[in-house]
């Protein structure tokens, strides 16, 4: 059985039908992306899945249960936590703040402790910042912090919305190294990326999302020699 598994999904806002129909799965310890163009329906789908869209139709089933018209601190507590586009940290809140805000569904003190160690290693710059308000921090630091507020919250699958967007390269780079290391952790993840490149070089999976539907699916491998997915989204 998938761990997820979203079949037929309609979601929009107000008139506007951003999604027609989508059907994709995630798999225990896969790493999947959805690559599309700006306004594809990407972090719409994220959003639906997070319950901060209400889907119009179709299912979302998470490790069994059905999502489908879950609130949104429900569907934390299933484990499906999202990292959002923006990064949306707490910016009036220190770092540390926002860390334990992440783990406010919680009530296993020790894995709490254990969590905060760990990601204080995967990100060694929010180390140095645990005091610092989140709103001053760099670009970069702010999606660290995102990430790991995001995995305070134990996720059984770590959506990621677009965490390389508006970050310098090296950034981009150190993001990308902290994934693999969730993913030789064992962490499912689902990746919407605008770097589609990247993404389907760490993924395991991808989807193709055009104007809310799905064109394209398979390997990322096989998806990554597709020409059209080359002419459109790779740039040679």
């Amino acid at each position: 059985m998938s761990l997820l598994a979203v079949e037929d999904l309609e979601a929009g806002y107000g008139n506007v039908r951003a999604l027609h129909g989508i059907s994709l799965a995630v798999e225990p310890g896969e790493v999947v992306t959805i690559i599309g163009s700006n306004g594809a329906g990407k972090t719409t789908t994220l959003r639906a899945l997070s319950g901060l869209v209400r889907a119009r139709a179709g299912r979302i089933t998470f490790d069994g249960r059905d999502l489908t018209s879950r609130p949104a601190h429900e569907v934390v507590r299933a484990g499906l936590v999202q990292s959002p586009e923006g990064r949306l940290v707490l910016k009036k809140m220190s770092v540390r703040e926002n860390l334990l805000a992440g783990a406010q569904c919680r009530r296993d003190h020790a894995g709490i402790v254990r969590d905060l160690d760990f990601l204080l290693e995967l990100f060694p710059r929010l180390r140095e910042r645990l005091s610092q308000l989140a709103g001053t921090l760099s670009g970069g630091e702010q999606q660290m912090l995102a990430i790991a507020r995001a995995l305070m919250a134990a996720p059984k699958l770590l959506m990621l919305d677009e965490p390389s967007l508006g970050l310098a390269p090296v950034m981009v780079n150190r993001i990308f190294e902290a994934i693999t290391t969730l993913r030789a952790r064992g962490l499912t993840i689902l990746l919407v990326e605008q770097n589609a490149r990247k993404a389907l070089d760490i993924a395991d999976r991808a989807y193709v999302l055009q104007l809310g539907r799905v064109v394209g699916s398979g390997t990322a491998d096989a998806i990554a020699r597709d020409e059209s997915v080359i002419r459109s989204y790779l740039g040679t």
